[in-house]
């Protein structure tokens, strides 16, 4: 009874064309989390869920399997993720392939950590929790956040946090979009993630950054070569 890792990665990306497969420094986005899942050791397999012929093949060149492709109504604008899930791991069930633990892994997550996932698998097994994923601190209060006014006053969206201090304020945190460690069954039942019986890894904040669009993607790439070249 083990653990499998299902990357979902659809082909119709928007706001970054082709992301999934885009080049980033030197190899395709999707590489990272198949070449980090199966280096983990932690997983019996490592598959990619996709619609798309390009995704598939450049999938299994870095080592996934697409045991199957994606159906159109799982594929579009509109599909999320507990959906995505359920139908990879009910396929596979559908095989005859039995396990306990299913990780879904994004398809562009450069910066994740091998150490994150066996860190998640290990809260997971405990039994208290249907999904482990990662969350980052606001940089921030958002109880001091505020916006402007009509007139262009400042407008506190909680003004009873307006004369607080920073650091009287408890810490807020935020979904990373990493991974969700998840137990097969909470899948199948599209159980909800954020708002269901789960708990959080916190995140360092240079772990992870949002890439929505070419600035951030470029801002990533650097990020990579430079560690690459401390590394080596």
């Amino acid at each position: 009874m083990g653990a499998v890792a299902i990357i979902p990665a659809r082909g119709g990306s928007k706001r970054i064309l082709r992301k999934n497969i885009k080049m980033l420094a030197g190899k395709p986005a999707i590489a990272y989390p198949i070449e980090l899942a199966l280096s983990s050791g932690i997983f019996e397999q490592v598959l990619v869920s996709t619609d798309d012929i390009e995704i598939a093949q450049l999938s299994r060149r870095y080592g996934a399997q697409v045991p199957f492709f994606r159906d159109p109504e799982l594929s579009n604008d509109h599909s999320i993720t507990v959906d995505v899930m359920a139908d990879a791991v009910e396929r596979l069930q559908y095989q005859g392939e039995n396990f306990e633990y299913a990780c879904c892994i994004y398809p562009v997550t450069p910066l994740l950590q091998e150490y994150r996932l066996k860190e998640a698998l290990t809260i997971i097994k405990s039994g208290l929790w249907d999904y482990v994923f990662p969350a980052i601190e606001f940089p921030s209060p958002i109880e001091r956040g505020f916006k402007k006014g009509r007139l262009g006053s400042i407008e506190f969206s909680y003004p009873e946090f307006a004369n607080s201090r920073t650091q009287d304020i408890d810490k807020t945190f935020r979904d990373a979009g990493q991974f969700y460690f998840g137990k097969s069954t909470a899948w199948l039942e599209k159980k909800p993630i954020l708002n269901g019986v789960s708990t959080f890894l916190e995140l360092g904040k240079y772990e992870t950054i949002d890439i929505d669009d070419l600035e951030d993607w470029d801002m990533v790439e650097k990020l990579i070569i430079s560690m690459k070249k401390n590394y080596f």
